[in-house]
This record gives C-alpha cells, structure tokens and sequence, in this order.
C-alpha cells in the first residue's frame, strides 16, 4: 500500500492527523531503493501516520500544506541525489532532464532542495514542531564543507536550513528513537547518529566554521577527524563551532543487523509510481529499479571520489537469502513481471555475504583501508554466499534470469582464490546482460593513488579471464570500463596515457567518462579545493578550468586511435568589475 500524498488518502483511512509528513524531491516511487519511502514503511511498521508530499510547488501553498500539520515533525529530504548534482554538470551546465521526475523534465526539484523546501515549509505552514532533514544531500553536509557550485566553504546545513534535527547515514534506526523521543515528549539529545545546534560544545571539537574558511590546513584537519568517527564502533560525537553556537553531531547509529533488514525489507512495497503523479508521465529511474532487489549496504572500497563511506559505512551489512528469496517471490505475483530480475546486487555487487571479521568486531582499522593499495590479508573474499544466492533465485517458479548490473570489483574476484573463478564463470555464462559494469577509473599509477585505487595490472588479469570465459560460453559480450577525467592530481598528459592504454590495451575507444564532480565529504574533495595531497600535504595540480576539464575528456573519448589534441592553456581568472 502507498503512503497517503492526498486529502483524499486521509479521508479513506479515516486519518484527521498525520503524526509526520515527508518532503522530497523525486516522485514518489513506493520501493525500497527509495530512502523517503523506505523510512516512511519503518515508521508507519511502528503505528505512526506517515504521509510524502513528493516535489511540491515552489510558488505557492497547496502542494505543501495539503497533507495539513504533522503531529510529531516534518521530514525533509532533498531525494535520492544531492540536488545540486542531480540539477547541474561537472561543468555547471543545467541538466536537462531528471530520471526522478515524471516526464523526464528537469523542472521540479529546487536547488539546494533541502534548505529550499525547509524555506517553504516556514514560509506556508509555520511549523510548531520540529523540522527533521535527512537523506544523501543532508547526510554529505552535515559539517562546514566545501560547495563546489558557489566555490567557497559553506556552513553545516542545519544552519542553513534553520532546521531542528539532522538523521545522517541510514537513519533506520535513529528516526525511530527520534520519533519515540518526540511522541514521548522526551530529550531527544543523546540519541545515536542525529546532529543538532546547541550553544555548548559536546565531544571531539573539530575545527570552526570561520578557522576552515580561512586555512585550507585547518579544513584538512577538519575532514580527517570527521571521517575518523565515522564508524559506529570507534566513533566519538565530535562538535564544530559556528560564531556563537555548536553542530553537535553524536556518534552514528548502530549498522543495521541482517534480521534488522529483513524487517524492513519485508514490509511492503509498490514497486510503482504513485497515481499522484501518472498523468505527468513516466519515471525513468522505475525502469531500473521496479524489479531490482538490493542485497546489502556499505562499501569497503573508500574511494577517494566516493561518499558511500560517509552516507552508508563502510562495514557491508546484507539480507538474508531467506528475504531475498521472499521478495523475488513476490514479484512473480506481479502481472507486469516478465521473470527478469533486473539487478541483484548493491554499492559494489560482489560485496555480498562477506566481512572482516575483525571490523565487525573492533571496528574499521585507522590507519589502513580494506582493499587499496593492495586487499587486506584479513578481509578473505568470498564468492560462494552470491554464487548459492543466484543459483536459488534461478530456481523460483517464475523467475527466466536474474542480471548482477551493479558495478563489480575485480580484484576481490581474483583475490577469492577457491570462489573467484567460479563466480566470474557464473556470471559470464548467465548473468550478464551483454556489459558487465568495471571501474577502473585510470591508469596512472599517481592518479590511481590519489583516487585510492589499485593498479591497472588486475585488471588486465580479469579482462584476459572475461573475454576467455565468453568465447568458451560463445557469448558476444563486454566489459564497460568507467573512468574519470581531471581529477584532482590528473593533467592532460595523464589522459593521454590513459588514452594510449584504452587503445592499445583495452582495444576499445571508452564511453562511460565523467568529468570529476566536486561533492561534498569526499577526500578528493578536499584535493579539489585545497590543491593538497591530504594525506601527505604535498601539493598537487588540480584542474579547475572548464576548458581545460572537457579537454581531458576529450582526449579519452576522441573516435581516433592515438589522439593528442591540443594542450589547454593556462587558466587565468578574469579579474574582478569591482
């Protein structure tokens, strides 16, 4: 059942009263990829009313008050993407279209939605309860961070958005003990993984807003020791003054337990665009996701580039086969289910089923990563979970193919020395939709250093095993490699290199580029903004010229073999009118 988002719901379900009213900014997509409808289910689980207003109007106010008042809080989330990225290019060109809204049409989601749609909500509603932000753009801005869009250090968002309570990460469990708190009419204060503004300091003081702003030395410092307590296990609430008043953000929640994703997983959902918004045509990211299944959290890669470490951890929790099963089985009742599953698989598709046994225990380790520069001896790579997992799907009544589409690590295949063949083998034969998704991201080695990245010598391993493995199945079928330009650290004569490799190597003239996008909590970030090595304060080139940024791309993606093109010039900023 879909949650009300009209006057007309709450009139059949006889509710005078939501307790908590959602905002987003997608359509209102009932499926369990969606982060405001997943939310919504666990609280509505719990006996609370729970309506979504879905990218309300802007300009006046009967989308955002036609729900009424919430009894508890309203939630703000700007949706499945930070708005500013869903919104605008690596070269801060407006985007055209978005796969979140009905038709297709970039025209409904604000920029900086979470701040805009708190704005709108005081503006129309004058909330007497508190305002609650959460999700992906809420969760990356919770400290002073960097904004590549108006190039300059912003304040942590809950000043911005003048809000009450910030839920960063998951949120699974803190909405819940945030929603109790309020119902009870208790403190809410100590409660795992919320921030909030306070006027005294609590926990480990990063910082201030003023100090990043002016030493690109103290925003290093600021970044490290906010990405140092990050882990639920060894994390301390840390602080960060802003003039005269604190963020206070406590230690993150818990990670969600297997049995915990089960539940969650198993409470219900459309798989469907709600009817609100069916006359305003289609949503294309339905596509991908209606008959998808995800089968865990978190990503142990810590990819520089990436903020999957920040938002979802990086200790991987999954689903039990039990509950994948159960919800495969539920889409062959589904009269629009052609017995394809689309994807099974997660941040990293191979990820599934297998941890540290020391991290579920004492934590992530601080002073190495999982997987770069080499695999921790410690980690053991375990395919045979996903390979028992596929071969049961496979075997449901009304199941024809089930696809892995998510991206894949190489070198956790290789490095599984008695499942890794195996597993490739599987896929190559039966579960690949003719590409199968890598992401070696460069080639040079110092760039690959800086992304946190292993070198390109597996890769070339895995891509011998592939293309063996399709011959021998006498399948025409590919790898898509993805790959960045101008990160920070990468010059023009780096892509050229790259360029040399796809070619003579790779034997292919790539596709899949992207210009390095600035977002907020990533390291490589940091590099963009500060021109320094994090870890070692060196400094290095960064690229920041828009010319010079699509001369990079342009040099990989050029139809001719060997392409040099012409070396962009200096960058020099006009001077300033005033």
């Amino acid at each position: 059942m879909f949650l009300p988002t009209t006057p007309d719901e709450l009139k059949k379900r006889k509710i005078k009263q939501l307790d908590i009213i959602l905002v987003t900014g997608d359509a209102y997509i009932d499926s369990p990829f969606m982060g405001v409808c997943l939310i919504g289910k666990v609280l509505e689980s719990r006996g609370y009313r729970v309506g979504i207003i879905a990218q309300p109007d802007m300009e006046g106010p009967e989308d955002i008050s036609r729900l009424g008042h919430p009894r508890l809080f309203w939630g703000v989330t700007s949706g499945a993407l930070d708005s500013m990225v869903a919104n605008y290019t690596a070269s801060k060109k407006r985007r055209q279209k978005d796969d979140y809204t009905p038709g297709g049409i970039n025209n409904c989601r604000p920029d900086r939605a979470v701040i805009a749609y708190s704005n709108l909500i005081r503006r129309y509603c004058r909330p007497t309860v508190p305002l609650v932000l959460g999700g992906i753009e809420a969760s990356l801005r919770r400290i002073a961070h960097y904004d590549f869009w108006s190039n300059k250090i912003r304040r942590a968002i809950l000043f911005d958005a003048r809000a009450d309570f910030l839920l960063y990460g998951m949120a699974h469990a803190s909405i819940l003990n945030l929603a109790a708190a309020l119902n009870n009419e208790q403190e809410p204060w100590d409660i795992p993984g919320i921030g909030y503004i306070s006027k005294e300091k609590k926990g480990i003081e990063l910082p201030s807003f003023e100090a990043v702003q002016k030493d690109k030395y103290q925003y290093i410092e600021s970044f490290k020791l906010f990405y140092a307590n990050t882990d639920p296990i060894t994390a301390k609430g840390i602080c960060q003054q802003h003039n005269d008043r604190y963020l206070v953000l406590n230690p993150p929640e818990p990670y969600s337990t297997t049995a915990q994703l089960d539940e969650i997983h198993g409470l219900g959902f459309e798989r469907d665009l709600h009817p609100y918004h069916r006359d305003k045509g289609s949503v294309k990211a339905l596509e991908t996701i209606r008959f998808s299944i995800p089968t865990h959290y978190g990503c142990y890669g810590e990819c520089n580039f990436c903020a999957i470490t920040v938002h979802q951890g990086r200790t991987v929790r999954h689903r039990s086969e039990a509950s994948i099963l159960a919800e495969a089985e539920g889409f062959t009742q589904d009269k629009d289910f052609k017995g394809y599953i689309s994807d099974l698989g997660g941040p990293t598709a191979n990820m599934y089923g297998f941890e540290c046994k020391k991290k579920l225990k004492k934590g992530g380790c601080p002073d190495k990563r999982c997987l770069f520069p080499t695999i921790c001896t410690s980690l053991e790579p375990d395919h045979s979970p996903q390979i028992r997992l596929i071969q049961k799907l496979e075997r449901l009544p009304g199941i024809k193919k089930v696809f892995v589409n998510s991206g894949i690590r190489y070198d956790l295949i290789l490095n599984d020395k008695k499942h890794g063949n195996a597993y490739l083998a599987k896929l190559v034969r039966d579960n690949v939709s003719g590409q199968m998704k890598v992401a070696p991201e460069h080639t040079q080695k110092r760039v690959l250093s800086l992304m946190g990245k292993q070198g390109i010598d597996d890769l070339l391993t895995f891509k011998q095993a592939f293309d063996r493995l399709s011959k021998d199945s006498d399948k025409k079928q590919f790898l898509t490699y993805y790959l960045i330009a101008a990160h920070p650290g990468c010059d023009f004569a780096d892509m050229v290199q790259l360029k040399k490799f796809t070619s003579e190597k790779l034997n292919i003239n790539p596709e899949q580029v992207q210009i390095f996008t600035p977002t907020p909590s990533t390291f490589s970030t940091l590099m963009y903004y500060t021109g320094l090595d994090p870890f070692t304060l060196k400094k290095i080139f960064v690229e920041k010229n828009p010319p010079g940024k699509e001369k990079q791309k342009q040099v990989i993606t050029a139809k001719s073999k060997g392409f040099q093109g012409k070396r962009p010039r200096p960058y020099k900023k006009r001077p300033s009118s005033k």
